[in-house]
C-alpha cells in the first residue's frame, strides 16, 4: 500500500531522450517534459486504480496484478502488458502494439518520492514524484 496517495511529478532523468526513443516529436517532447503529471493511485488487494491526471489528458486506469490489458499513452502509442509486485516494486512490463517493441516500467518508493524507470530499446529515464 506504499503506492497509495497523490503524486505530482518533481523531476525528470533523461526523460528528452527516452522519448525521441519512443518516435515522440520534438513538440511533443517540449511539452510532455512539463505536463504537471499527477497520478493518484489506490490499491485494494491485487486492484489498483490510477487517476493520471495532466496537461495533456485525465484518465482513471484499472489492473490487476498480472493480468494483462491494453493502455494508450499520451501521444497516442498503444500498448498491451500487464503490473506484477516484485518485493516493493511495481513491475510493468509491455509491448507497443504497432512495432512489438517491449517498454518495461518500474514504480518504487525511495526516500519518500516515488521513482518512475522506464526502459525503452535499450534507454532508460526516470520521472521522480513528491507525495502531496
Amino acid at each position: 500500500m506504499a503506492f497509495d496517495g497523490t503524486w505530482k511529478v518533481d523531476r525528470n532523468e533523461n526523460y528528452e531522450k527516452f522519448m525521441e526513443k519512443m518516435g515522440i516529436n520534438v513538440v511533443k517532447r517540449k511539452l510532455a517534459a512539463h505536463d504537471n503529471l499527477k497520478l493518484t493511485i489506490t490499491q485494494e488487494g491485487n486492484k489498483f486504480t490510477v487517476k493520471e491526471s495532466s496537461t495533456f489528458r485525465s484518465i482513471e486506469i484499472i489492473f490487476e496484478l498480472g493480468v494483462t490489458f491494453n493502455y494508450s499513452l499520451a501521444d497516442g502509442t498503444e500498448l498491451s502488458g500487464a503490473w506484477t509486485l516484485e518485493g516493493d516494486k511495481l513491475v510493468g512490463k509491455f509491448k507497443r502494439l504497432d512495432n512489438g517493441n517491449e517498454l518495461n516500467t518500474v514504480r518504487e518508493i525511495i526516500g519518500g518520492e516515488m521513482v518512475q524507470t522506464y526502459t525503452y530499446e535499450g534507454v532508460e529515464a526516470k520521472r521522480i514524484f513528491k507525495k502531496e
